[in-house]
């Protein structure tokens, strides 16, 4: 088990922080590439959600066309190399090598892409071929994965492109919501400026569209919009005690250290509440940062767990102790937080059931709520036709992602209530096609 000390320089983050897919050397990607079968139907193909040609862009690798390979990428993900560092490779293309089979090795996918895309991003290659310029103008709400995906694929089908961004950062929860040993924020930001320099698409920073007029004017200037809104901030759970100091959200709690990580206060004691790769995210970063004592409390058992199963190994490996069926009922404290009050659960037809007189409290100074992000049914409510269903995830059509038969069409967290870039990314790109179509009829 791993114990960490808290950094107090850029290095000893980084330290503490190392990423979990280091980048490749050419040496090291060749013969990784070797060791594939170039499987015929191949399973780690199906198994990604964008359909990228797994075979195909490793035996590129493996022939020394990089260019070639990292056209194939993104061919098929715009967010070729973020993926290839975020996705939950261990239950998606690798998890479908057929060298599980044999008890070997899977081939490293994640890593091969992330060598093939950051190859072509280091020489300012651009693998994409544009289409003649037409005269439709589409506006995208959003800078995230789903959004920035759908500007790409506008752009190569000739549109004018303008993305509107509330924040004055790009890529969404890729750069804010995402664990540092994962993914950095210059890994983050070098994408989306590649792409950018590629396609020719603006984007407006700072600039959050959240009034009817402002939706009006874009309905007037643009021939189609494209809402990439994902979620918003980590949703209460109910609770007493929720507006006591040193209760956080997780989203919160993770941008914020990426931004600064010397701004993270040092706790003896932190719990993190959920069950999801998210809470998975904080409470490895609270042990990364030094914390002594990191509790993941989830009020169902581990089988029950949303993250995945290596996620959880990854946690327990940087020293956090994981508790399951403890529900919390109240965060306990006068102006901050002193502790957690729990009682024990159990899963009846599924659902939840609190075990009579089984209270118990942990005290600590930190709490990170991680049960999961709001969504954006406010801003939803102000356009018109617009529906969500009753867990707030826009209505749209399951082919094109348009809203009703209106010029908006959405994609990403906005329509799946929150999944992996890679589905926002390949939502963007489906959504433009629908577009396409709607602008061409």
């Amino acid at each position: 088990m791993a114990e960490f000390l808290t950094p107090k320089t850029q290095q000893e983050f980084e330290k503490n922080f190392c990423a979990l897919k280091p980048l490749m050397n050419s040496t090291q990607a060749y013969f990784e590439s070797s060791r594939c079968l170039f499987c015929y139907d191949a399973p780690c193909t199906t198994a990604c959600p964008a359909g990228i040609d797994v075979p195909l862009f490793i035996r590129q690798i493996y022939t020394g066309n990089l260019i070639g390979s990292a056209k194939t990428i993104y061919s098929k993900n715009y967010f070729g190399s973020t993926c290839g560092l975020v996705c939950p490779t261990e239950v998606l293309c690798e998890g479908a090598c057929v060298l599980n089979k044999q008890q070997v090795r899977p081939i490293e996918i994640g890593r091969l892409q992330n060598y093939a895309t950051q190859s072509a991003m280091n020489n300012g290659s651009n693998v994409f071929s544009k289409e003649a310029a037409k005269s439709k103008k589409i506006a995208v709400i959003g800078a995230g994965p789903a959004g920035i995906a759908a500007a790409c694929e506008l752009s190569l089908l000739g549109y004018s492109v303008e993305i509107f961004e509330a924040l004055s950062v790009p890529t969404g929860l890729v750069l804010t919501g995402i664990a540092p040993y994962k993914i950095t924020n210059t890994q983050a930001v070098a994408e989306f400026e590649y792409l950018q320099s590629s396609f020719g698409f603006k984007t407006h920073f700072n600039s959050k569209i959240e009034t009817a007029e402002q939706l009006k004017k874009l309905e007037t200037d643009f021939d189609a919009i494209f809402l990439g809104t994902g979620l918003s901030g980590t949703k209460k759970i109910g609770i007493p005690g929720e507006n006591l100091r040193n209760y956080v959200g997780a989203t919160e709690f993770i941008a914020k250290l990426k931004r600064d990580f010397k701004t993270t206060e040092i706790h003896k004691t932190a719990v993190v509440l959920g069950g999801g790769n998210t809470a998975m995210d904080a409470a490895s970063e609270c042990a990364r940062m030094g914390m002594p004592d990191v509790i993941l409390a989830y009020r169902r058992s581990k089988a029950e767990m949303g993250g995945y199963e290596f996620e959880y190994e990854l946690v327990k490996l940087v020293g956090v102790d994981g508790i399951f069926n403890a529900a919390p009922v109240e965060i306990l404290g006068k102006d901050i937080v002193e502790g957690v009050k729990f009682v024990k659960t159990q899963t009846v037809d599924g659902k939840v059931v609190p075990i009579e007189n089984s209270e118990f409290t942990i005290a600590c100074t930190l709490v990170i709520n991680a049960t999961g992000q709001q969504k954006q049914t406010e801003f939803y409510a102000k356009i018109q036709g617009l529906q969500t269903d009753k867990n707030g995830k826009v209505l749209a059509d399951e082919t094109t992602f348009q809203v009703g038969s209106s010029k908006y069409f959405v994609g990403g967290d906005a329509v799946n209530g929150g999944a992996e870039v890679v589905n926002a990314a390949a939502d963007g790109k489906k959504a433009a096609r629908g577009i396409h179509k709607f602008l061409t009829k």
